[in-house]
């Protein structure tokens, strides 16, 4: 359609060029060779503009999205940390932030992936795993715990020390006690080593407002710790002994891990938590010392090189997306989490 316009647009022209004291023999021959040619010859400049304009406008948005590349790296690459296979000797750091979950930041497979290339890195002098979680799931903390294990047995000339910064607890701490040494900030807080299962109980306000419950259910126990039914002794007893088990699990993995270290009583697995400094006397923690120091004075490899995972940008903004649309979505959950905090 553009290019029929543009034809019109140029015929138009080439009739009103015509002076009109032109003889009738010579428009004719104008109109048989000259007029046909040169309209020819204007829609080819034209065609070529076009194609300048648009390689233009190309290489223009090419150039924008580089930019902004480049910007979102800078943005995000901290700039004492270089990335893998720039330093030789390093020290390879491995952050586990936040909660540790399966579909979050500190997943196991997200840590595990950055741990297991981290050691097979020819230039790595030792590895710090550098903490700064609340806790978060057992089984993902009991994974990540394991693998350090491995790892370590494999690799015993690399060492792995564990760095804490603001927070180490419960699941993270879980993690902390398979490393070689555990240094910490003076200010940061340490512990709570111990079990949790939490849940509300709506039945008072359903009495309150007339609201009856009907759940059905195949198995006698299969409305467990519904939040809209009274609970029951025989189902708290159950729920408590299961927290138990899971509680001494994460006992002998701090006892396996710290051993004679440890110079605390049964306090230490009380799910109390304590500064960096008294944490060092309760044998929780080894020395202070932050991800650079240990670098530098410990491992004897100055270089940070970081081997977290890094989640893609464009898969980070879908999920969000998916998140926000599932949000919006009417929902309804009756089971409890159960995590190390």
């Amino acid at each position: 359609m553009e290019w029929v316009i543009i034809c019109r647009s140029l015929a138009t022209q080439m009739q009103q060029s015509n002076p009109a004291s032109t003889p009738a023999s010579e428009q004719s021959h104008l109109s048989a060779n000259g007029w046909e040619r040169e309209l020819l010859t204007r829609l080819a400049v034209a065609a070529l503009k076009e194609q300048r304009r648009a390689r233009r406008w190309s290489l223009f948005f090419r150039f924008l999205i580089l930019a902004y590349a480049s910007a979102l790296l800078a943005l995000y690459l901290p700039d004492d940390i270089v990335l893998s296979g720039k330093a030789k000797p390093h020290t390879a750091l491995v952050d586990v932030q936040g909660v540790i979950s399966e579909d979050g930041e500190a997943s196991a497979d997200r840590i595990i992936k950055g741990l297991r290339a981290a050691f097979a890195d020819d230039d790595t002098a030792g590895v710090i795993v550098r903490i700064n979680s609340p806790g978060g799931s057992p089984v993902q903390a009991a994974y990540i715990n394991e693998e350090i294990k491995r790892l370590r047995s494999l690799h015993p000339d690399i060492p792995l020390h564990a760095v804490v910064t603001d927070m180490c607890a419960s699941g993270g701490y879980y993690v902390a006690a398979a490393a070689d040494k555990i240094f910490v900030n003076k200010s940061s807080v340490i512990g709570s080593i111990g079990v949790l299962m939490n849940a509300f109980g709506f039945v008072g306000i359903m009495e309150k407002l007339g609201i009856e419950r009907r759940l059905l259910t195949a198995g006698e126990h299969k409305g467990l710790l519904d939040p809209f039914s009274p609970m029951r002794t025989d189902e708290v007893q159950h729920v408590e002994a299961i927290l138990k088990e899971l509680h001494s699990q994460f006992i002998d993995v701090v006892k396996d891990g710290r051993g004679a270290r440890l110079t605390g009583g049964e306090e230490l697995f009380s799910g109390l938590i304590w500064s960096g400094e008294k944490s060092m006397e309760l044998g929780l923690a080894d020395a202070v010392g932050g991800a650079h120091y240990v670098a530098r004075e410990v491992i004897g490899a100055e270089e940070l090189v970081d081997f977290t995972p890094k989640h893609d940008y464009l898969d980070r903004f879908a999920k969000r997306i998916g998140v926000a649309m599932a949000r919006l979505l009417p929902t309804y959950a009756s089971v409890s989490s159960m995590q190390l905090r």
